[in-house]
Formats: structure tokens, sequence, C-alpha cells
């Protein structure tokens, strides 16, 4: 055993107890503290210490190299952090405001998320562009039933006035206009079917649209374009078979002063009557009504062109 061992009696100091600095043997320990040595031999008896005697001994740590250097480093991520803490504290405000503000305008879209939010102004979009696609639609379509309206009005209009023209042109429709009212008597010679069909010959050059001719019994036949005149008996004129009897009177619908031009230029049909004896008169009227109707011609051959 060391010199040591010998001195403590165990060889190791209690715990605790600093190492007692080594000496001579036999030597007392110079500290005045210093424990008898024969306290320390294990026979003698050992006394209880306190609880709160015996403290543990903390053993000064040397400071690491890098603390001191990291110190301002700590201090700025604290910083960092209460102003990242104070800007979310700023957010979270601002949301409380708007969602405040929203919920008491639109308590549909309280619990909404922005996202959803983001949906719904886009669907919102979406419908608009599409209701207006609609509207442009049906204004267009609008447009297009007006045209199709005026132009089928149009269209029947200029038929119905086209069925008109026709009707009176065949005999099939009563007619009312100016014209002249023309007067022949005289003896059968002068008088003859073939002065009629002169006089209705140069009025349909002058622009003639409906004629009639009439007997002193009232008799009256429509004057179209198949129109035949037949000298009858005794003076008569048979006119599409029927039997007229003189003196005769045409009523023709058209310019008064053109039509009577016509019949009065030399040689014509005025002249060519009144050489034969017989007398030609013509009289304006405002009004002229040509009332006869020609029944409808039935064609067997003839059809429109496709």
């Amino acid at each position: 055993m060391s010199e040591e061992h010998r001195e403590t009696g165990t060889g190791w100091p209690r715990p605790g107890e600093p190492a007692r600095p080594s000496g001579p043997a036999g030597e007392p320990d110079p500290r005045p503290d210093a424990p008898d040595p024969d306290e320390l031999s294990p026979l003698a008896p050992v006394e209880p210490v306190p609880d709160e005697a015996v403290e543990p001994a903390v053993p000064e740590s040397e400071p690491e190299p890098g603390a001191a250097a990291g110190a301002p480093s700590v201090a700025r991520r604290f910083s960092s952090a209460g102003a990242m803490i104070a800007v979310l504290l700023a957010l979270l405000g601002f949301t409380l405001v708007v969602q405040f503000k929203t919920t008491s305008t639109d308590p549909t879209l309280a619990a909404a998320r922005e996202e959803d939010l983001v949906r719904i102004s886009s669907d919102l979009d979406s419908r608009e562009r599409r209701l207006r696609q609609e509207i442009e639609l049906l204004e267009e379509s609008q447009r297009q039933l007006r045209s199709g309206e005026q132009g089928r009005q149009a269209a029947l209009e200029e038929a119905t006035r086209r069925a008109d023209e026709l009707g009176i042109l065949a005999g099939t429709l009563p007619a009312v206009g100016p014209g002249l009212e023309v007067r022949f008597s005289g003896p059968a010679e002068a008088v003859s079917s073939a002065g009629i069909l002169d006089a209705v010959q140069e009025l349909r050059g002058a622009g003639a649209e409906a004629m009639q001719i009439q007997g002193a019994d009232g008799t009256a036949a429509r004057i179209i374009a198949s129109t035949y005149f037949v000298d009858g008996p005794d003076g008569a004129l048979v006119v599409d078979g029927r039997r007229l009897t003189g003196p005769f009177t045409i009523m023709v619908i058209g310019d008064p002063a053109t039509m009577r031009t016509a019949l009065n230029i030399p040689g014509g049909v005025v002249a060519s009557v009144g050489k034969a004896g017989g007398n030609v008169t013509s009289e304006d009227r405002e009004v002229v009504e040509v009332s006869q109707l020609h029944a409808p011609i039935k064609l067997d051959h003839a059809r429109p062109v496709s």
C-alpha cells in the first residue's frame, strides 16, 4: 500500500472531501482542520452526517469557445421571432375585421374559405360571360325574326299587289280609277266590230289598264286580252258570246289625256268612224268603275316555267 493509502486508511478520499496533500509517512497533516489519524481508522466509529450538511461539489466548467460569439445570434433569433409574431397577429386582426364585415353583409359567405371565395368569384364571372353571350344571341335572333317578318310581310304585300294586277288584267277582279267614257253611235256600217276593235287596240296602246263595253240595254262585257268582237244582225255586236245593241259605251281606266290623244290621231279611230258616218265622243272621268267580271280562263296546256 502506498503512503497515501496508509494516511487515509482507505486509500481514497471520502466523497465531497478534497484530497489531502501528501506528506512524509507518520507525520501529521499540518492543516489545522485536519482530522485525527486515529479517527480515520477503519475501526473508528463513523458519525452520521446530516443531509443538509453535505453539499455536492459542483465542478466549475470552463465556458465553451463559441458560447460568447453565439449570444448575439440567439438575441437576433428572438427578435425575428417577435417580429414574425407581431406580423401574424396583425394579419389575424385584419382577417377578423374582413370576416366580420363579410359576415355582416353576406351571412352565407361567413364560413367560406379564401379558396372558396376565389372559386365563387370565378364562377360568377363565367356565368356573367355566358349570360352576355346568350343576350347577344337572343338579340341577333330577334333582329333576324324582325327582318324575316318584315321580309315575309313585304313579300306578301308584293304577292297580293301582283295578284290584284293580274286579276284586273284577267278580268276576274273589278277595278276603279280615273279614265275615259267613250261613246260610239251611228249606223251599223260606221260602228262595226272592226271599228270597235281598232278603238280597243288604240286604248291599250295608250296605257289602258281595264275596260268594259256596254250596250244600250245595259248588257256589258269585260274586255281582256282574249276578248273577240263579231258583227251581229241588225247592227248588233257580239262580244265574247254576248249580244250588245248600239249605241255602245266603253269604260276605260287609264291616263285620260294620253288615251284621248291616241283616239284623235289623224287617220285614227275618230277619223275612220266619222268618215263612215258615225260619231265618237270621249269624256274625262275622275272615277271610272269597271265592275263587269270575266270568268277565269282554264289553261289546258300552258304551265309556268320553274
